[in-house]
Parts: structure tokens; C-alpha cells; sequence
């Protein structure tokens, strides 16, 4: 029978998504400074796994442009979308005029930084601002009275039901996974089953459709299907991404910063592919629904 699960991680797990739940419904500047501190940690190690093969990317650069992305992302969304290929065009200038010869390597892992590290991360500020600010300082919101849902800011409600899918996915995949898994599924991440896979998607789907009746959402069967079945799959890519990277630079964690999970990366892994599908996704059915 496996062991029981580790005590710091429930710990770590609980106050991870008691943050997570404060900085979400506050929103404003507070969520993005949030996710501003993340993405910094996350990308600091994104650069320690490629600097131990050997890579050097314009770290302090790519640091810079992304912190100036975070901030775009919820002043104007317009200009986080040319932060992207402006910033990449000054990493690139940055390495070419370096004394040491710049690779190949270099290059990619610093615009790796960027994209993986930054720019689709930062999805997740324009999702949670979706609906306007908040009448608290520094554009924060919380609720005045009884929480009914329908007063609540779009981004709030669509932020925090992809919280829960992905929350859903990952606690059905490693539970059902732990004592149940018995085909592996990928080679990149030895320990994941098809079982734990699937498991995890259809909790998703769950969660999603729940959440589409609550929000009353047109044709709520397909919306809210469709919704958990994209978050699933993403954030299961997510995962099998950073598995990839580890596996790639011979560790077993991303960094130590989480008791019982490892680094940022470890924890956020399946964050990075969500937020722009989800973002998409409503924009989407806001339009078809007029």
C-alpha cells in the first residue's frame, strides 16, 4: 500500500491555496504584484535548470522585460501583447553584442524565459480583471454584504472556477494516481498513470460544468464540459512540461522554496497553459452569448 501523504505538503498545499484565494478575490494591483513576485521566483528557476546544462540566457534582461509584462497586462492588456516581441527583440540584441560569443542555447532559453515564464502566465491577470476593478485602493475588490455570485466581478468567478478545475484535476489525478495508477503515461514523468490522467481531466469536467450552472451559463452541459475539459488538458501539458525540463537537467525538484512540493514550478506547473485557453474560452462565449 503506498505511504501516507506527507504532512508539509497538506500544510503547504492548504496555505498555498489560502493565498491564492485572498490575492484572487482582492484582484487590482494586489493580484497582479502577486503573480509579479511568482513569475520572478518561477523564472529564477526556469534559469537555474537551463544554466545547469551549461546555458546562459540575459537573465537580469528577460527579469526586467517580464516584470514590465506583468504590469502591462493590467494597465493595458494592448501593451503586453507588444512587451512580447519588443522584449524578445531587445533579449536577442542584448546577447549578440555580449564579449562571449552567444549559442544557439542562449537565445532560446532567454525567449523561453519570456514566453513560458511571463508572457502566458500573465493571462492570468487579464482573465482575473475581466468585468473592471474594485472600489477598494490600489483597484482591490471585496464584497459588501452577502456573497451572491451574481454580484461578483466576471473575472473573479471565471478566475476562481479555473482554480477549482485545476485544483479538481490535479487532487484526482495524484489521489487516484497514488492508489489506483497502474498504466504509465508518459516516460517523462515516470510516476503519472493514464488512470491518475483521466481521473484528473473528468474531475475537471466536473468541477467546470457545476460551475457553469452556478454562473448560468448558456447551453451549460457543453459550455462547462468544454471548460473543464480544456483546463484538464492543459494543465496536465502544464505538468508533463516541467517534468520534461527537470528530467532534461537531471533534478528531481525545480528549487526547494515549497515544503513537500519543491520549487515555484513545482507548484505552478499546471498554471502556465491555462489562464490564455480559459481567457479565450470566455471572451468566446461572452461574444456568442451577446
Amino acid at each position: 500500500m503506498p505511504p501516507a501523504i506527507p504532512v508539509p505538503r497538506i500544510i503547504s498545499s492548504l496555505v498555498a491555496i489560502a493565498g491564492a484565494l485572498l490575492v484572487v478575490i482582492l484582484g487590482g494591483w494586489y493580484f497582479t504584484l502577486a503573480f509579479g513576485v511568482i513569475v520572478f521566483l518561477g523564472q529564477q528557476e526556469i534559469f537555474q535548470l537551463v544554466q545547469s546544462k551549461g546555458i546562459l540566457p540575459a537573465t537580469k534582461i528577460t527579469l526586467v522585460v517580464s516584470q514590465l509584462l506583468m504590469i502591462s497586462a493590467h494597465v493595458s492588456p494592448e501593451l503586453a501583447g507588444a512587451i512580447l516581441p519588443l522584449g524578445g527583440t531587445f533579449i536577442c540584441f542584448y546577447l549578440l553584442f555580449q564579449p562571449k560569443f552567444a549559442t544557439i542555447a542562449d537565445v532560446a532559453a532567454s525567449i523561453l524565459g519570456l514566453f513560458y515564464g511571463a508572457y502566458l502566465p500573465s493571462y492570468w491577470i487579464r482573465l482575473r480583471d475581466l468585468g473592471g476593478g474594485g472600489h477598494l485602493p490600489l483597484g482591490g475588490f471585496w464584497p459588501e454584504g452577502a456573497w451572491h455570485i451574481e454580484a461578483l466581478p466576471t473575472g473573479l468567478t471565471v478566475t476562481l472556477l479555473t482554480f477549482m478545475c485545476i485544483w479538481a484535476a490535479d487532487i484526482g489525478a495524484y489521489l487516484v494516481g497514488r492508489y489506483f495508477g497502474r498504466t504509465p503515461l508518459s516516460n517523462i514523468s515516470p510516476k503519472k498513470t493514464v488512470e491518475g490522467a483521466l481521473f484528473g481531466v473528468l474531475g475537471s469536467i466536473t468541477v467546470g460544468m457545476v460551475g457553469a450552472v452556478a454562473l448560468q451559463w448558456p447551453y451549460w452541459p457543453l459550455s462547462g464540459s468544454a471548460l473543464g475539459l480544456l483546463i484538464g488538458i492543459t494543465s496536465l501539458l502544464g505538468d508533463l512540461t516541467e517534468s520534461l525540463m527537470k528530467r532534461d537537467a537531471g533534478v528531481k525538484d525545480s528549487g526547494q522554496l515549497i515544503p513537500g512540493h519543491g520549487g515555484i514550478l513545482d507548484r505552478t506547473d499546471s498554471y502556465v497553459f491555462t489562464a490564455p485557453v480559459v481567457y479565450y474560452f470566455v471572451t468566446l462565449l461572452t461574444r456568442l452569448a451577446g
